[in-house]
Parts: C-alpha cells; sequence; structure tokens
C-alpha cells in the first residue's frame, strides 16, 4: 500500500533582510511577505517597482516534520518548485531543480531520521540564474527586456505587456513525503478515443518497482474491466466499450464522462497503488486540407468561438478551483466555447482541465515558449523534453483538450522579427518545436493534434503568419491600423487578435490612489504596459468617436472602442464560414488590474467587451457586413437546428423614420453562414452622417452606419428612466426619445459590487432597454440615470 503525508505546514521563509516569516504551502516569496506585512500590495499604484529587489533575492524555505521509520521506500515529491533550487533533508543535500513547470521525486531513505526532520529548499535568484545562462550561451532575440527565454520558468512573471515585473520564487505546488513498497503506478497514460459506435480505453502504466516479481495490472471503465499480470516495467491494456454515451463541446450535446479506474495488486492481491480519472469518449482532429484549419469533434466541424487564456493571477497559489470556476462561466455566458492556453504561462492545473471537462470548453494547450528565441543546448534540451512529456501525460486523460500547440509567436518572430541576423547561426527553438514537442506528442499523446505554432501556416513554403493557410495572428490592426482592416482579411483561423482598453472605473479606483485620475496620471501610466498604448487608443478614438472632454468620456470611449473593434472582426471572421473556421480573441482575462485587451479585468469585472463577445459570439448571428461594393446581411448558424430566416432590413433617419425597407427570408443550414445581398436603395444612404441601417429577425438586431461617430449629426440625448426594485436587483428602465448609441449603465462606479446585465445597447426613439443590476443592496436613482454612470455616445455632442 502507499500512503501520502502532506508537507505544507510550519513553513518559515528567509532571504536578504527577511527571516523566519512565516510561509504558506503551496505559495510563493511575494505573497508571504505580503500577509506579515513586509511589503506594500504590488497590485496598488506603482508598488510593482518597489519590489523588484524580490525577483533579485535568494530564498530559503525550511520546515520540521516527525517520521516514524517503516518498511519499503519513502520519496520527497516536489510537484512544483519555483525555479532554481537545492532541495535538502537533514543536511543531506537531495538534488537540484531548474524547471518550474515539472514536477521532481527524490528516494530519501538514506537521510530521514527516526523523530523530527528538517527539510530545507533554497532558490537561487531567477534572474542570476538566467543571466548566467545567456551569459554562457549567448544572448537570442527576445520581445522584453529580460532573460526568461533562458530559465524554464513562467515568461510572463519577467513582464508582458500587460502584466506586471514580479518574479516570483517559493513551493508553488503541492510537496509531500510518498511512502511505498514493491511497486507503484509511476505513469498512467490512457487515450480514450471513440469509432464506429465502439468506445476504445487504451491505457499505458508503467510501473516504478522496488522489488521484483509478478504484479497485476487492471483498468475498469463503464462497467468493462482489463486485466494483466506483468513482471515488465510497462503494461497496456485496451478496454473497448459498446455505444458509449460521448463528451461535446458546449452547444453540441452533453458532456457525458466515464470513470477510470487503474489499480495495481502485488502477486498476493495485496493493493499497491491505484489511479482514478473521469474521461470522456470523442474523436477530435484537425483538418488541415488546403490550408484549412477546422477542428472536428465527434465527426462534426466545429466553428472555434474563442479567447485567450492568460495565468489569473500572477501568483498561482490565489486561483482556486472556485475562482477558475467563476472565469469559465464568465467564458460560457459570453458565448465562448474555445479556450487557448497561452504559452508564456503555465500548464494549468487538474482544477483547470476538469472544470473544461464537465462545462464542456475545448481547450488548445500551448506548450511553454513565447515571442523570444530559446536555446536547446544543455540544461534546457533535457528540462523541456522532461516537462513535456510529463505534462502531455499529465493531461491526456481530458476530452476537452483537443490540441497541442508548440510556441507563441517564435516562428513568425524568427522569420520576420530581425531574429536572424541576431541569432548569428545560434539555436532558436525549431528543434523543439518540429522535433522533440512532436516525437514526445506523436508517442505519449498519439490520438490529439499536434501543430507547431501559433500562427504556422503547416507549409514551409508558406510564410508562418499567411491568413490563407493554418492559423493566424493579426496584430497590425492594434499597432499601426485602424480596426476596420479585419475586413480586409480573409483568413483560415485566427488564434489572436485584440484591442485594449481600461480596466471597469472601481476596478481602477480600488488600485489607483492618483488625484485626480487621468490617462497618464502616474498609477495609470504604471497599470500601462504596451508599447505607446496611450498613443494607440488616441488614435482608435480619433479614428471614430468624438474628443473626450475629461477622463469619464475617455474612460468610456476607449471601453466602447474595444468592444466595437472586437465585434467588429469576430462578425467579419465568422460571415467567411466556412472559409474561416476560428477566431480566438486576444484575451479572456487579466492578472491584475491593468489597461489591456481582456473582456474581463484584473478584479473580474466586465468590460463592455464581455457584453459585445455575448452578442458577436452567439451562436446564432445576425450581421451586416460589406460585400461586392455593396452590403449584405449574413445570417451564421452555429446552433445544431436549421434556423428559419424571417428579418426585415431598413434604413431609417437618426429620428426613426423609415427611408428604405425590406423584407428577407431564407433557411440557413446548421453549421452555415447565408449571405443576403441588401439592394441599392438600402445599402445607399441618402445623407451618410444621418442615417442608419437596421436589420431584425426576431430578438436579433444589427447594425450597420454609414458614416464614423465623430461626424455624425447626433441629436443631443433625450430618455425618460424609471428606477425600480425587484427582488435583489435594481431595474433601470430608460425610454428613448432622441435615437441613444451604445448606451450603457456603469453600476460600479456607484457600488464596486454593482453589476448590470447588459451595454452598448443603441435604441431608436421610442424604444425601450431594461438594466438589471444586481450586487448592490439600495442604489441613489438619480445618479444611476445621469453621467457618469448611464453613458451614450450622443452625450458628448
Amino acid at each position: 500500500m502507499t500512503s501520502y503525508l502532506p508537507l505544507h505546514e510550519g513553513w518559515t521563509l528567509s532571504g536578504g533582510d527577511v527571516s523566519g516569516v512565516a510561509a504558506a504551502v503551496p505559495g510563493c516569496v511575494h505573497t508571504d511577505l505580503l500577509a506579515a506585512g513586509r511589503i506594500e500590495d504590488p497590485y496598488l499604484d506603482e508598488n510593482e517597482k518597489k519590489l523588484a529587489w524580490i525577483g533579485r533575492t535568494d530564498w530559503e524555505y525550511r520546515t520540521t516534520f516527525r517520521y516514524e521509520p517503516g518498511d519499503g521506500r519513502a520519496d520527497l515529491v516536489c510537484d512544483g518548485l519555483d525555479t532554481v533550487a537545492t532541495v535538502t533533508l537533514n543536511g543531506v543535500e537531495l538534488g537540484r531543480t531548474y524547471n518550474m513547470h515539472r514536477g521532481y521525486r527524490f528516494d530519501v531513505r538514506e537521510a530521514l531520521r527516526d523523530g523530527d526532520n528538517e527539510l530545507s529548499i533554497r532558490f537561487e535568484s531567477a534572474y542570476s540564474y538566467a543571466e548566467a545562462q545567456r551569459d554562457r550561451l549567448g544572448d537570442r532575440p527576445n520581445a522584453y527586456p529580460e532573460p526568461f527565454n533562458f530559465i524554464r520558468k513562467t515568461a510572463c512573471n519577467f513582464g508582458w505587456d500587460w502584466g506586471p515585473t514580479l518574479v516570483t520564487a517559493g513551493i508553488w505546488q503541492p510537496i509531500g513525503l510518498h511512502r511505498w513498497s514493491t511497486a507503484r503506478l509511476a505513469e498512467v497514460r490512457p487515450q480514450v478515443t471513440v469509432a464506429g459506435g465502439t468506445g476504445t480505453a487504451e491505457v499505458r502504466v508503467r510501473v516504478e518497482r522496488e522489488t521484483p516479481g509478478p504484479v497485476t495490472v487492471a483498468a475498469t471503465i463503464a462497467g468493462e474491466r482489463v486485466e494483466t499480470t506483468t513482471e515488465a516495467d510497462e503494461a497496456v491494456l485496451t478496454v473497448t466499450v459498446a455505444d458509449p454515451a460521448l463528451w461535446w463541446p458546449i452547444g453540441y450535446g452533453e458532456q457525458h464522462r466515464y470513470d477510470l479506474d487503474v489499480t495495481l495488486t502485488g502477486a498476493d492481491g495485496e493493493p499497491l497503488d491505484s489511479w482514478s480519472r473521469k474521461v470522456g469518449f470523442r474523436s477530435a482532429r484537425v483538418d488541415t486540407t488546403d490550408g484549412a484549419f477546422t477542428v472536428v469533434v465527434n465527426d462534426v466541424p466545429v466553428f472555434v468561438r474563442g479567447v485567450n487564456w492568460i495565468p489569473d493571477d500572477v501568483f498561482a497559489n490565489r486561483v482556486t478551483r472556485e475562482r477558475l470556476e467563476t472565469r469559465f462561466r464568465q467564458a460560457i455566458d459570453a458565448n465562448v466555447t474555445y479556450l487557448r492556453v497561452w504559452g508564456g504561462g503555465r500548464y494549468e492545473s487538474e482544477d483547470f482541465y476538469d472544470l473544461a471537462d464537465a462545462l464542456g470548453l475545448m481547450v488548445g494547450q500551448d506548450f511553454l515558449f513565447a515571442c523570444a528565441a530559446y536555446p536547446e543546448e544543455e540544461p534546457f534540451a533535457t528540462e523541456v523534453a522532461a516537462e513535456a512529456r510529463e505534462n502531455v501525460v499529465r493531461l491526456a486523460s481530458h476530452p476537452s483538450l483537443v490540441m497541442w500547440t508548440g510556441n507563441n509567436e517564435n516562428i513568425w518572430g524568427h522569420e520576420d522579427w530581425g531574429w536572424k541576423q541576431d541569432l548569428g547561426g545560434r539555436t532558436w527553438g525549431a528543434g523543439y518545436y518540429f522535433d522533440v514537442l512532436a516525437g514526445i506528442c506523436a508517442e505519449e499523446d498519439p490520438s490529439r493534434f499536434y501543430w507547431p505554432g501559433s500562427p504556422w501556416s503547416g507549409r514551409e513554403d508558406k510564410h508562418p503568419n499567411d491568413p490563407a493557410y493554418g492559423t493566424t495572428h493579426i496584430w497590425d490592426v492594434w499597432n499601426t491600423d485602424d480596426y476596420a482592416k479585419y475586413r480586409e482579411y480573409r483568413p483560415r483561423f485566427v488564434a489572436e487578435f485584440g484591442y485594449q482598453a481600461p480596466p471597469a472605473y472601481a476596478t481602477l479606483r480600488r488600485a489607483l490612489s492618483d488625484e485626480p485620475l487621468a490617462h497618464d496620471s502616474p498609477g495609470m501610466r504604471a497599470h500601462q504596459k504596451a508599447g505607446n498604448g496611450d498613443a494607440k487608443l488616441q488614435r482608435g478614438l480619433d479614428a471614430h468617436l468624438p474628443q473626450p472632454r475629461d477622463f469619464d468620456d475617455w474612460h468610456y470611449l476607449t471601453q466602447l472602442n474595444q468592444a466595437r473593434a472586437l465585434s467588429l472582426g469576430i462578425e467579419h471572421f465568422r460571415s467567411l464560414r466556412p472559409y474561416c473556421m476560428g477566431a480566438i480573441m486576444w484575451q479572456l482575462n487579466d492578472c491584475w488590474p491593468v489597461t489591456s485587451w481582456a473582456a474581463v479585468d484584473g478584479d473580474g469585472r466586465k468590460k463592455p467587451l464581455w457584453y459585445a463577445l455575448r452578442r458577436s459570439f452567439a451562436p446564432r448571428l445576425l450581421t451586416v457586413q460589406p460585400r461586392d461594393g455593396g452590403l449584405a446581411l449574413v445570417a451564421v448558424n452555429d446552433s445544431a437546428q436549421p434556423w428559419v430566416l424571417s428579418a426585415t432590413v431598413s434604413r431609417r433617419t437618426l429620428a426613426g423614420s423609415a427611408e428604405a425597407e425590406v423584407a428577407l427570408g431564407a433557411t440557413v443550414a446548421p453549421g452555415a453562414a447565408t449571405t443576403l445581398p441588401l439592394p441599392a436603395e438600402l445599402a445607399t444612404a441618402g445623407d451618410p452622417t444621418a442615417e442608419v441601417l437596421v436589420a431584425e429577425a426576431g430578438e436579433q438586431r444589427a447594425w450597420w452606419f454609414f458614416a464614423e461617430d465623430r461626424d455624425i449629426a447626433w441629436p443631443s440625448p433625450k430618455y425618460d428612466t424609471t428606477v425600480t426594485e425587484a427582488g435583489a436587483e435594481t431595474h433601470v428602465t430608460v425610454t428613448a426619445q432622441t435615437i441613444l448609441r451604445d448606451l450603457t449603465l456603469q453600476a460600479d462606479r456607484l457600488d464596486p459590487a454593482a453589476e448590470a446585465d447588459e451595454a452598448g445597447v443603441t435604441l431608436l426613439p421610442g424604444e425601450s432597454a431594461t438594466f438589471r443590476v444586481r450586487g448592490a443592496a439600495t442604489l441613489d436613482p438619480a445618479a444611476l440615470t445621469a453621467r457618469p454612470v448611464l453613458r451614450c455616445v450622443n452625450d458628448l455632442t
């Protein structure tokens, strides 16, 4: 039998001028120092800059535990050490670690004592190690002036264009003493597939032995059991299940899962070890025929309505299962079906993948390489292979995982960002992406798709970011061009595209003490990490919107512009179905309060972008798109049922009167987009600054504006409001007397806990909308219905 003693109590932390601070395990130095009152919150104001010394300090964790000798083997199991660590037990060095992204196991029988034992883990500064490796191997190109590519550690700990530079250290995953005898299950790797109505669980087991002799390995699923007795160190058991209920992505069917149990017993039938997971029967592949990139689940092509995922907090110990579930439900409520785990972060947790399995979110996991050239020399070659193999095996049982990707933007960077000349022939990671990782996936996870990079065209003779082949990233829109340029692209699959905006007002006020708050006040500057970020935000405002008069205007308009940019891109990409089969916006979440591309900010509040995603990612989408010099109504149907469309499209004055109108109908097949050209009398405005196009089909509505807001003759807004209490909600009903463009209720300005159920609503004269506000007890009706809480574009005129 096996036993496990967690070693999570009694730790102290020392380093620099810090001595004997109580330490939480799992955890990290920053959160320990914060809990002890030794540092200020690194997320507030400009505190991040004051804490750079932490990442450049060596740290030591110590604890004492009691041990009673017994038969068999005793291993110290370290699931995750961040990062360069020396592990010592009772003065005996057990080993050294160099990789945050993998676990380590040490045989400690010779070092253990009867009674009290002292365990010490000393962490060398990540900077010291990485800079020494850089000096030894020669520098490599990098998107940021930090050495993150010379250490196997979360890259964005060293700062990113949305993240703080907070270089962590610590025992970030569980640690404990594992006692076992005879043999143990060192590795279980199931491949769960389905074909022709038969489910197959091929379970490969690796056994570590303390003593030789026969052992019996058994696997059970859905009432079917297979066992084998072996004296070898590996066994493969194949269990078949007739007509299993399938696992489907959300929106396509149920997320059926089965318990898979693996047991190890000795020759005398004594239980030695066991392993259990919930698994799902499903087939998943990616069709790359003729440049396409189409995810196919259970033989159904799926348009990926996706978001990019970054670590939800710099400090991993703060990301609980409950927090993950909240974030996942925010994604699902925005009609998201896919999470791409970005390569500058972490291999995500069992909780992450179990929740994705249960909720039906598809996941793509990047291997952890991002925006830099990576050395392929030792010790990195060995560490990369070890971390990849461990995590592929760990995650192979999850039906939500549909693909592995070799890196983020490194193949593209090598081609376009001047790396070739800077490298001078030095290694940069190609061997990992095209050979090592591909080989590990083929060996350990052969049923799952592997793609060398994001972006990647799939062909050596094509540019790695060629939109017509494979996956593409679109960043000229944010960096140099207006977001209307999205419509110039005809991509097969967009794995990254995005636009910035500040977080919610309540998030800013919690994090910043700036008085007055301004887009360029000290705290705002410290929480804007993108190069020339404010200038790019201003360029976007100049192209589309009236000039802001103050910070309240700037905040509302930049958030609105972000929502519009992503809606325009998503709806364009979806209108190209089936040529384009995926849009993964950058990004769902933030790891701290910051001006960024996120839809949900660092305090978990939804930006207006989130509401725009919910509309633009809806399974049934109605959108007006430019086509062949005119306009067309495009109906996109991602649902499983035909959509019998009956739409009315009208060209109206800003006062609401119809200048032209037509009825259109079509039946849109499941998984299809139907394009209906609009007649010239609708597609051409008599006065572009005073007319709009509106298409309606049931509760679906799509708008087309013939001119930019800055040029439109908006009337001053007039409306009536009523505020009523409805149980735990406050209902704010707005009835328009004039057109109201992108009406938004920023309830968090009155109460940080308050949240409205809608944002960005456009009303014609005579129409009403009701905002349901949750989370707050009592809100002032007058404040709820006035600037700066209730906003629309034409309140700037």
